[in-house]
């Protein structure tokens, strides 16, 4: 268990939010982080580990000709699974994560290019969405990992972010 995925669950747990993941290269490592933690059944609903590329359209609603014209491996595949898996499993949030962990390239795309996503509920993140791309070095394992912990942090700065704009608001813009 990681501090991330603790204090993840710790704010979405005091904000009566929940959390659902969708996962390509990390396989299921970002559920399995999260639900390491004692009591992550109070704010994680579940996941999708759709590692092909047909199950992301299928089951996350990721638009096919978006997969056939850029492959699996984009940003904008990664916003669509973190959107796809928020609304599949009823969750307030959502967060993704697509990549080549290696050994080989995809898509055209080097070993090491990962892309994570969130996706909040409407008018509560900053952006309804944030995607943050990657540019990992080292073993599949540790490009694995890195995934793991940076998705975990993307979403815990969009909640962060999005409990100062709320409490801006409450103060009357000050």
């Amino acid at each position: 268990m990681t501090a991330a995925a603790a204090d993840t669950l710790r704010l979405l747990t005091e904000r009566g939010e929940t959390l659902a993941v969708a996962e390509s290269l990390t396989g299921g490592l970002v559920a399995a982080e999260l639900t390491s933690v004692p009591g992550a059944s109070r704010a994680f609903r579940g996941s999708v580990t759709a590692y092909a590329t047909g199950l992301k359209q299928r089951l996350l609603g990721v638009d096919p000709v978006l997969l056939a014209e850029r492959g699996a491996v984009d940003p904008e595949v990664a916003a669509q699974m973190a959107a796809g898996v928020r609304a599949a499993l009823g969750a307030d949030w959502g967060v993704a994560t697509t990549g080549v962990a290696g050994p080989d390239p995809q898509d055209g795309q080097a070993v090491g290019t990962v892309y994570v996503a969130v996706c909040g509920p409407a008018g509560r993140s900053r952006s309804g969405g944030e995607v943050r791309a990657l540019r990992l070095n080292g073993s599949r394992e540790e490009i694995r990992k890195e995934s793991v912990r940076s998705v975990l942090e993307l979403l815990a700065d969009e909640l962060t972010a999005n409990a100062r704009a709320q409490d801006t608001e409450q103060n009357g813009g000050n």
